[in-house]
């Protein structure tokens, strides 16, 4: 059985909502903390869901100590997929995945009703809980008000924890922290990925819902132990789909308080982590999960290949750490 804090999560997948008229302290939240990588899609060459590729992969993950994994979320190509495809791999993962690892799926849409549409849907196909990342097309008008009521009705309608996402590179849009601070008050709203890497909004928000056991996950390898020393709980790391093993590690060290080795560990995770994700995005971490065994493959189109120069300099950021060879 997972990890609980507080009471036993056993009724989360209940029609009747359980936390409806109960005291925060009455109400049970699950454990999130650990490592996930948030794993990507195959595809075929003709950019259909490759799910063969995808089971190859999984059966490695089982292999390390990921907490669980974050399926469908923006390294999963998640736009790019169809709501029917969204559903369609959280499904398989979880029927593939050890049950002792949790499956966080996103669920995130632009509006309010078809977001707690999916959750639901995410949840019928086995989904622990479901990371919601915030909507932004609108974005000039997403303001503390309007993500409150939007979050709060999606945790209220859903039958499985809610994560909240901020992913400022991808949206434009930071979640403000008083809109934290009151949503993590949401008996069923349990934590928060961060990916914005500013570790003084980090630990504020550690301070400051400390109270309602809210859990927070650092949204990227590269600050993965600063958010750790100020509290962080585990991370959603796109570089543990490619070294996995040493995420972990680096995890493990944080929290034994090894922080000399931690640091040292985390200094050659920088380079490689910064590469997959804001320097060259989902083709560079594709591509770095096919020369560590994985299958990483096409993107689905508008995304494109790395051109030879950026390749090269994505093996450089791999070789002069350590982790492939010249």
């Amino acid at each position: 059985m997972f990890a609980i804090r507080k009471v036993s999560h056993l009724c989360r997948r209940s029609a009747v909502l359980p936390w409806r008229g109960l005291s925060q302290k009455a109400v049970q939240r699950l454990d999130i903390s650990g490592i996930y990588p948030p794993i990507a899609t195959p595809f075929t060459h003709s950019e259909d869901v490759d799910y063969q590729r995808l089971n190859d992969n999984l059966k490695k993950y089982a292999n390390i100590p990921f907490r669980g994994l974050v399926v469908q979320g923006s390294n999963g190509e998640y736009p790019y997929l169809s709501p029917e495809e969204r559903v369609e791999v959280v499904r398989k993962v979880k029927q593939a995945l050890p049950k002792d690892k949790l499956v966080m799926a996103g669920s995130g849409c632009e509006s309010t009703r078809a977001t707690i549409q999916m959750s639901q849907k995410m949840a019928d196909a086995g989904a622990d809980c479901v990371l919601v990342v915030t909507p932004c097309f609108y974005r000039g008008r997403m303001d503390s008000r309007a993500l409150i009521s939007h979050f709060t009705q999606v945790a209220d309608s859903s039958s499985v924890p809610v994560v909240l996402y901020s992913v400022p590179a991808n949206t434009g849009l930071d979640l403000p922290v008083d809109a934290i601070i009151q949503l993590s008050q949401h008996p069923n709203i349990v934590g928060l990925k961060d990916s914005g890497g500013d570790i003084t909004r980090i630990a504020l928000i550690v301070h400051k819902t400390r109270s309602q056991d809210f859990q927070v996950l650092a949204g990227s390898a590269g600050f993965l132990m600063a958010a750790y020393s100020v509290g962080a709980v585990g991370g959603v790391c796109a570089l543990a789909n490619v070294l996995g093993q040493q995420v972990c590690e680096l995890a493990q060290l944080c929290v034994s308080g090894r922080w000399d080795e931690a640091r040292e560990l985390q200094y050659r995770l920088i380079e490689p982590n910064t590469a997959v994700t804001r320097q060259y995005g989902v083709p560079a971490l594709k591509q770095a999960m096919e020369w560590f065994g994985y299958h990483g493959g096409v993107c689905r189109s508008p995304l494109q290949p790395l051109s030879q120069a950026d390749l090269e300099m994505l093996r450089v950021k791999f070789t002069s750490n350590g982790w492939l060879e010249i």
